[in-house]
């Protein structure tokens, strides 16, 4: 299952092997001054926008890939029905929103906003 993890000043999303193959990558680094907002959604399906681009999808039990919208274009690794981290991400990332199932969605939602707001780079949630 994918993790999120913050080291250093980028934000990883590390991938299991059948991810992986999915995402056609290793692992995903975006830097925490891109983090815009964070959010734990219980209704995975909230998180999701626009058409899949590449992509595996088994509706109704997981997604990985890149879907594209008017917006720009947003990497998701989810398997339903668990909830998501929503990381909306702004112009340094190459992707407008990260959506992952997380196996400790609120500690990894936490920690994403502990480390962007020690460095600076994010609004100051609640």
């Amino acid at each position: 299952m994918a993790r999120l993890q913050v080291k250093g000043d980028d934000l990883v999303v590390r991938l299991s092997a059948a991810e992986r193959l999915g995402a056609r990558r290793r692992r995903l680094r975006v830097p925490l001054a891109a983090v815009e907002d964070v959010a734990v959604m219980e209704d995975w399906w909230r998180a999701l926008r626009g058409e899949p681009e590449t992509a595996v999808w088994l509706p109704g039990n997981y997604f990985v890939g890149v879907r594209r919208h008017p917006r720009g274009r947003d990497f998701a690794v989810m398997r339903m029905p668990r909830p998501v981290v929503s990381v909306d991400l702004g112009p340094l990332s190459p992707f407008a929103r990260l959506v992952v199932s997380d196996p400790h969605p609120e500690a990894a939602a936490s920690a994403i906003r502990t480390a962007a707001r020690e460095r600076g780079a994010a609004p100051q949630w609640p």
